[in-house]
């Protein structure tokens, strides 16, 4: 059984590192710097930001689902970067960080939850898939809570 993760796409992204801050604070986000190496993990490229470079902190709809499990919360970009891709391996933002998975049905809905500590991903998410019931796994940040990337059955 194989699995994918895919950063989100930095279309949807772009036209935020034009607004001016007054742009941005009417959509719910903030332009940000990167005050260290690691802390500000961005969901496009799914590695963490170097100091210095900048990112947008805004909410983001994760899970927009019609069911009760529909999930937002804040998470960061950077400007040009590309939709990070991975196959059977997790990406950098994983390393080092209790994850919670939370498993679901095609439907949307939660069948089951895991938490898994830094270098158990892999594992954990191979062990939830064997579930032929969960279609997807959203992996988000067991202290925060913010969304980390969404995992999907790879059907090659």
């Amino acid at each position: 059984m194989t699995y994918a993760i895919t950063g989100l796409s930095p279309d949807a992204f772009a036209p935020l590192f034009a607004m001016d801050d007054a742009q941005l604070a009417a959509n719910n986000a903030r332009r940000v710097t990167a005050s260290a190496d690691r802390g500000f993990p961005c969901r496009v490229s799914l590695e963490d930001a170097q100091a210095g470079e900048e990112l947008i902190l805004l909410h983001h709809i994760s899970h927009d689902v019609a069911t009760p499990y529909r999930s937002a919360y804040a998470i960061y970009v950077r400007r040009g970067v590309a939709a990070a891709s991975y196959r059977d391996a997790t990406p950098p933002v994983f390393e080092g960080r209790p994850l919670a998975l939370r498993a679901f049905d095609a439907a949307g809905m939660l069948r089951t939850a895991r938490l898994a500590g830094p270098g158990e991903a892999d594992a954990a998410i191979r062990d939830l898939f064997a579930d032929d019931a969960i279609s997807y796994i959203d992996a988000h940040n067991a202290a925060h809570g913010c969304f980390a990337a969404r995992i999907e059955r790879d059907a090659a």
